[in-house]
């Protein structure tokens, strides 16, 4: 690259002599530098796309493992191996498996809370029974047809909402769970005391209880424990109010 950008930019260059180069050297004559500038910008965007595909690719690998064969008898070796990155690669990202694990939780706690938000319509969107109710019920949905998500992620569900000590809190997307939820707190004519506990002891209630529902059936399948859990979780949002 350095070579063709010295020789396109030599003032005795003869683009005549390479038919392919004419257009481009009239640019260039005009403006050297927008060649370099416009190279050394798709340099930096191809590194930061890699390096987003390295990421990704471990995420990926990880949650796998994870999910087949449990937290504690996956290495970091067996991270990378699946993923096809160098172990170095690992520590460019993540501090340990359990740095890994955290993001996942965060991420793929997110990715259900989108979901579960994706075009929903509330008859009364200031109404917090209604609205979390709803939502809950979505969520149960989704958790019910993904079972990796459920063995790997119910019982911590509610860390992936309220989880605080992430490095950098843009790298759990646009979605904010919490500011959402503040912001029908504020819209409600009826307050609530300690609403961050309300909303934890909701999704603790899912996270827990779908668990053993959707993997094992156990009290019973989903289908049939799901109306006892939303009425659970009306009883918790009415125990609050004020």
């Amino acid at each position: 690259m350095g070579n063709d950008v010295s020789r396109k930019t030599d003032p005795d260059y003869r683009p005549e002599n390479n038919p392919s180069d004419i257009v481009f050297y009239a640019i260039i004559k005009k403006s050297p530098s927008i060649y370099i500038r416009k190279s050394v910008m798709r340099s930096g965007e191809k590194t930061e796309k890699k390096k987003a595909e390295k990421r990704s690719a471990l995420l990926n690998a990880a949650f796998q493992l994870f999910t087949e064969q449990g937290f504690q008898k996956t290495s970091i070796s067996d991270i990378v191996n699946r993923a096809a990155v160098a172990k170095g690669t690992f520590y460019l990202y993540f501090k340990d498996k359990y740095h890994i694990r955290t993001h996942l939780i965060t991420g793929k706690a997110e990715q259900i809370f989108m979901k579960a938000t994706d075009g929903i319509v509330f008859e009364d969107p200031d109404n917090v029974e209604e609205v979390t109710v709803t939502l809950a019920s979505r969520i149960l949905d989704i958790l019910n047809e993904d079972h990796p998500i459920v063995s790997f992620l119910a019982k911590n569900l509610s860390w992936g909402v309220f989880k605080k000590d992430i490095e950098d809190q843009t790298e759990k997307g646009s979605f904010d769970f919490q500011g959402m939820y503040s912001d029908l707190l504020k819209r409600s004519p009826i307050r609530y005391r300690d609403p961050e506990i309300m909303i934890f002891l909701i999704i603790e209630l899912i996270g827990s209880t779908s668990y053993n529902s959707i993997l094992y059936n156990d009290p019973v399948p989903m289908n049939e424990l799901k109306p006892h859990l939303l009425d659970a979780i009306r009883g918790i949002i009415r125990s609050h109010a004020t």
